[in-house]
């Protein structure tokens, strides 16, 4: 369960907080814990709402600390990277380019798979053999505007969807 509290909720409903936080209690059990919770409609509503707005607070703790801890990543990959193309310049500046150590060997050595290929020249040189063909895709904003206009057999838009607001 979190243990940052936004509200205070039921006795009741603290249970239902801790299995909702616990990704090890499954759909069912939760579904039959709410259900073996006696309390009017609105109360019950209200003590809802109060998880999903600590919830809320949850997901959004999680979101800061994921790009923090991508951030960290990130920099420490860049340094690696660095590191790594420090060690070979310098394998190539002193034509060391195989040895070993007590702990490790390095080589510098082609790398695998195909040769890289460059395109060159504009793609109307290419030969059509030589392209993909890429399927169309419906411009779905010019298709919006016909059908401000007119009907089409093909093409409909649907009513929105609902979905729940608390505020």
């Amino acid at each position: 369960m979190s243990g940052f509290k936004l509200y205070e909720i039921s006795e009741e409903l603290m249970t239902l907080e801790d299995m909702l936080y616990d990704d090890t209690v499954d759909q069912e059990t939760v579904q039959d814990t709410l259900e073996m919770i006696n309390m009017d409609f609105e109360d019950k509503a209200d003590n809802y709402a109060k998880i999903i707005r600590t919830m809320d607070a949850s997901i959004k703790a999680l979101k800061d600390e994921e790009q923090r801890l991508s951030g960290r990543r990130k920099a420490l990959e860049e340094r690696q990277k660095w590191l790594k193309d420090t060690l070979e310049a310098n394998m190539r500046y002193t034509g060391k380019m195989k040895f070993k150590t007590p702990l490790f060997s390095f080589s510098i050595q082609k790398n695998g798979g195909l040769e890289p290929l460059v395109i060159t020249g504009e793609l109307e040189d290419i030969p059509g053999r030589y392209l993909i063909q890429q399927p169309p895709i419906p411009d779905n904003m010019k298709i919006r505007k016909l059908l401000e206009e007119q009907p089409v057999e093909w093409a409909h838009l649907e009513p929105r969807g609902e979905s729940l607001r608390i505020r």
